[in-house]
């Protein structure tokens, strides 16, 4: 698929090809991640189902912990702000996408998308110089030309940008991605390890044992061939999503209510920059929950034209995620308060004391758990996936013939492999959800999407959509650097209950 230029005509009719194509690695000729990974066949809620399974997980239970540190108010507040602010984040995302799309520059990838934006508006600006020296060449003034050369001085600039760019994006994704895999299996093997001690209290199979047992499903698993494939397993998980979300609900109802009930106490620290900082760790853990950081291969699964399918995706995904996060939240801080776990299920479940639960809607809520644990790191693990086929696979042949089918299952079972080492390697994850809210998905969902949305649309800079974009990039940049640093200060005051292959997660 070709790249093309912004040029006077192109705003009449189909773009001009570029001349210098600075990104030839987004063509589509003999692409076996496109074609195979991210094939295009699905219809708008498969779309929906995909957007619900990245975003309404498990860690919609950390929830009430998120409310711990900031307190009723301020929690609701959090929480619709980033509601509101990342819906209107992914359409603005779509409508980009669309626009690529009508304009012959179908994108099916995060960072062939920023690139190419990019290098549009470098395009753009070598349009206008241009036009600025023919000008400037009628007139015999040195000081004229002299102006034409310093901007043309700009153009490398803006190419390099657009490279790196393309770069930026896939360190990002890539360790986003990877690391929420890690966290699904990790989290899945706590979950067999719960139901395992209550059978067996004292037996002798440790958290390790169970990351190995989920690793195998996973290596499995992970041989569906695209992204399209799981549209079905994507719809278990938004009917387990709100499976466990409403068992979960009722248990926490019943607990506040019972007589072993904690004492509720809804004050948050006594020292101020202890508040400060629970206050951003916080919020850095809303905006990871929010997060996916992959609708653009995603919204690459949709069968084309795929122009206003997902904004009837998302609005099927965020109608869960009011019914979820909402009922999570508020009735997990009114049970326990400021004593709501990182994960609301071991306040259910108390070191000391009897169960606050029924054992057997705890159970059942741990087993949906694990059940969308599995599509939650299949999902999560199509852009590697994508980005290995692309290099291993061969286009030209059938995607189970030999030549792509033994590839893709040696380099699928060696991704999980290593996904299952570093989850028993690393059982501390709770405190790095915080840190990877405000490092990858801030950039992925908060900001980029505005950037973008403002290069290729070019609002004017008096209108409310353009200071509505640059406030929110601000605004969120501003809190991602402060929640990296809270986050990264509690992985520091925690780092002495750190202990490699450990048989408990540390919170």
């Amino acid at each position: 698929m070709s790249s093309y230029i912004v040029t006077e005509k192109s705003l009449m009719g189909p773009p001009e090809p570029l001349l210098h194509d600075p990104f030839p690695e987004i063509r589509r000729e003999h692409d076996a991640g496109a074609a195979f990974v991210l094939e295009s066949k699905g219809e708008w809620w498969h779309a929906g189902f995909h957007l619900t399974t990245a975003i309404v997980g498990p860690t919609v239970l950390t929830l009430p912990y998120a409310f711990r540190g900031l307190g009723w108010v301020l929690g609701f507040i959090c929480l619709t702000v980033m509601g509101l602010v990342t819906f209107y984040s992914y359409y603005l995302m779509s409508l980009v996408l669309d626009h690529c799309e009508k304009s012959g520059r179908r994108h099916i990838r995060f960072r062939e998308l920023a690139a190419d934006v990019l290098a549009q508006q470098r395009n753009y600006l070598v349009i206008l110089s241009t036009k600025a020296w023919d000008r400037r060449k009628k007139s015999s003034s040195v000081f004229s030309q002299l102006g034409f050369e310093l901007e043309t001085s700009r153009w490398p600039l803006m190419l390099q940008c657009s490279g790196w760019m393309f770069y930026f994006v896939i360190l990002i994704q890539t360790a986003v991605n990877t690391g929420i895999s890690i966290g699904a299996v990790l989290l899945a093997g706590e979950c067999l390890q719960i139901m395992y001690s209550e059978l067996s209290p004292h037996g002798p199979l440790k958290l390790y044992h169970f990351i190995a047992m989920v690793t195998v499903v996973m290596i499995f698993l992970s041989q569906f061939p695209s992204f399209h494939s799981l549209r079905h397993i994507n719809l278990a998980s938004l009917f387990l999503s709100l499976g466990y979300t409403f068992l979960v609900v009722g248990a926490c109802i019943r607990a506040g209510t019972s007589k072993n009930a904690p004492p509720k106490d809804y004050s948050l620290e006594a020292s101020h920059l202890s508040q400060l900082f629970s206050a951003f760790t916080s919020i850095s853990i809303i905006a990871a929950i929010f997060g996916n950081g992959i609708l653009p291969e995603i919204q690459a699964t949709l069968a084309p034209p795929a122009t206003g399918k997902m904004l009837k995706g998302l609005m099927l995904c965020y109608s869960v995620i009011l019914v979820t996060f909402y009922s999570a939240s508020v009735s997990g801080y009114w049970a326990f308060g400021n004593k709501a776990n990182s994960n609301i299920l071991k306040s259910l479940m108390p070191d000391e004391g009897p169960s606050l639960a029924p054992t057997w809607v705890l159970g059942l809520a741990i087993v949906f758990i694990l059940l969308q644990l599995f599509a939650i790191g299949l999902v999560y693990s199509q852009v590697a996936y994508e980005i290995m086929e692309k290099k291993s696979a061969d286009a030209n042949k059938a995607v189970f013939s030999p030549r792509n089918l033994i590839p893709r299952i040696i380099l699928r079972t060696l991704y999980m492999t290593l996904c299952g080492f570093f989850a028993a390697m690393l059982p501390f994850f709770g405190d790095i959800n915080g840190v990877v809210g405000a490092i990858g998905f801030i950039p992925l969902d908060f900001v980029l999407p505005m950037l973008l949305y403002n290069m290729t649309f070019k609002p004017k800079k008096s209108s409310i959509t353009f200071w509505i974009n640059t406030s929110i990039m601000v605004v969120f940049s501003c809190a991602g650097l402060l929640g990296s640093f809270s986050s990264i200060r509690k992985l520091v005051l925690d780092a002495n209950k750190f202990k490699l292959f450990s048989s408990d997660i540390v919170d």
